[in-house]
């Protein structure tokens, strides 16, 4: 179910937080951390934890870690952790400290002896499909391994030959010794440690046993000290795990777990699984592809960190779940656009209007605000010349009713400029219209003209002076608001995603734009220089969003 209502923020956490540090748990102090594995590109579900992790440690006076959770090497690369670190940076926020679960390798190494040691671990022999047999069921208990009740003797000869080496893949794994009939399946005995013979990005081959997640996690944060750990509501079943592990090796600290609501945005999938096959399979440009919920698609599209972060701000913290309507994110991008976005114009379906009265050789400077309200942003100079470019669009030989455009034998203003009017339609011998003829009011500028109204304004450009761009106009990636709905996430792609233009026209004020230089192009959206492909002699533009909500129709 959708919902826009109520997006005052709730946040629990808060409270939890206030009340610790009011009775002085944790020394009053209070630290977290934002633990993402890199196995692939942020997205926006990401932006609620690092915001809430960062945002709350820097409201108590606390510290916010980035820790990567690097224990599964056959997917994690080195690429995936540099740009976490550039979102992170990007959305404003520094990390007290930078960490990585393989940091631990070895004291993580020595917790497990720890647990065979007191008789809470063993090695186990069953193979993947033999242990879902024993698990049991919801309504049914497990039952317990044939290799339960090896002395601890033979365990830690194993664990250690197993970091030696000397078995295959598989072969064994070493489980926890909890409870094989416990209602929670998370604690019948879970493996914290598999044989893996993988290439680590950062340890190289110095091991061939790794960790399994729920048992890193929980001992990271203990190392670091974190007083809060922050998780989405999927780990609320783990939380048993998290404490019974750090309860049984007595660890220096125990963090409090926290579950909160994940993000579940309209017309967007946030599985890193599914965002990697639609790049693999090459039904979107890469991660950073302005369509993709990646917070490098989101910045490449136009995206500012304050829009995101406001975003995060408005959708609040709760422990219900429910889903966000798009149109949330794209209101906080649109308001934060509309304040701080200079004004440009180009015209991307461009027809050409020869102003007859206009003198031949003459080009005239006309100085323009860059924001309607805020003059700080500045002015830019804008030619105006005897051939000017308007939207295909903007005429009409037969003319819809109410339409305020221009028409044969009418008038409109041109933005920031003169009152013109139609005097001739020039078509090729197809029927086509190629040209206008048209004569403007040189008393005009900057004025109403005498005894006659004139409705309608239309952007522009003069041709002789326009730079060529490619405008990219991309939409939301998925045609369906939980494209999980259809039988394949990809059936709900949305066919009209992207729509290239190779013909527009922009003003010459964006000659000196920058990669990532955002503009409101009048009239017609917002819009954004492509980081990565725009080049001063050949721009490439991307829309960012439209400046109404279409899809609410």
């Amino acid at each position: 179910m959708s919902s826009t209502e109520n997006l005052t923020p709730s946040n629990f956490i808060r409270h939890i937080i206030t009340s610790d540090l009011s009775n002085n748990r944790n020394d009053g102090k209070v630290i977290t951390r934002f633990p993402p594995e890199p196995n692939g590109y942020l997205h926006v579900g990401h932006a609620k934890s690092i915001c809430l992790n960062f945002s709350m440690a820097e409201e108590f006076d606390g510290r916010c870690n980035l820790r990567f959770d690097d224990t599964n090497p056959e997917k994690e690369s080195i690429e995936f952790l540099e740009s976490i670190e550039k979102d992170v940076q990007w959305l404003g926020f520094t990390w007290a400290e930078k960490c990585h679960a393989s940091d631990y390798f070895e004291q993580l190494y020595d917790f497990a002896v720890q647990l065979i040691k007191s008789g809470d671990a063993y090695v186990d022999s069953l193979n993947a499909e033999q242990i879902r047999e024993y698990r049991g069921s919801l309504t049914e208990p497990g039952k317990e391994s044939p290799d339960r009740n090896r002395s601890i003797e033979e365990n830690l000869t194993l664990f250690s030959a197993m970091r030696q080496g000397e078995y295959k893949d598989g072969e064994y794994i070493l489980r926890a010794k909890i409870d094989m009939a416990s209602p929670n399946i998370n604690l019948r005995d879970p493996a914290i440690y598999r044989i893996k013979r993988a290439h680590h990005f950062r340890t190289g081959d110095a091991w061939c046993l790794y960790p399994m997640y729920d048992f890193t996690h929980c001992i990271s944060d203990a190392i670091e000290g974190i007083t809060h750990s922050l998780c989405t509501l999927e780990f609320e079943d783990h939380r048993p795990l998290y404490d019974w592990i750090l309860k049984t090796l007595k660890t220096p600290s125990h963090p409090q777990q926290i579950e909160f609501s994940r993000l579940q945005l309209e017309y967007t999938i946030v599985s890193k699984r599914k965002l990697a096959q639609l790049v693999n399979e090459n039904h979107v440009n890469g991660w950073d592809d302005p369509r993709m919920p990646t917070l490098a698609g989101m910045r490449r599209a136009g995206y500012t960190p304050e829009s995101i972060r406001d975003f995060c701000e408005r959708i609040g913290v709760t422990k219900k779940d429910s889903w966000i309507e798009m149109a949330v994110l794209e209101n906080c991008i649109r308001e934060d656009l509309n304040d701080n976005a200079p004004r440009a114009m180009a015209v991307l379906d461009p027809l050409r209007i020869v102003i007859e009265n206009y003198p031949d050789d003459e080009t005239e400077i006309l100085e323009v605000s860059n924001h309607p309200q805020k003059p700080e942003l500045g002015r830019r100079k804008i030619p105006f010349s005897k051939t000017i470019l308007i939207e295909q669009d903007d005429f009409s030989e037969t003319p819809p009713p109410k339409f305020k455009r221009l028409i044969e034998g009418g008038e409109v203003r041109l933005r920031s400029s003169y009152v013109i009017k139609c005097n001739k339609v020039i078509k090729n011998d197809e029927g086509n219209i190629i040209e206008l003829r048209c004569s403007y009011d040189p008393d005009t500028l900057g004025k109403k003209p005498e005894g006659r109204k004139v409705k309608g304004v239309i952007h522009w450009v003069s041709e002789p002076h326009s730079l060529s761009a490619e405008i990219r106009l991309y939409d939301r990636l998925f045609r369906l608001p939980n494209p999980d709905s259809e039988d394949s996430f990809l059936d709900a792609l949305n066919p009209n995603s992207l729509e290239i233009l190779t013909k527009c026209r922009v003003e010459v004020s964006l000659s000196e734009a920058k990669p990532s230089d955002r503009f409101q192009f009048e009239r017609t959206g917002y819009f954004c220089i492509d980081s990565v492909e725009s080049k001063p002699e050949a721009l490439v533009i991307n829309r960012t969003v439209t400046l109404r909500d279409n899809w609410g129709k």
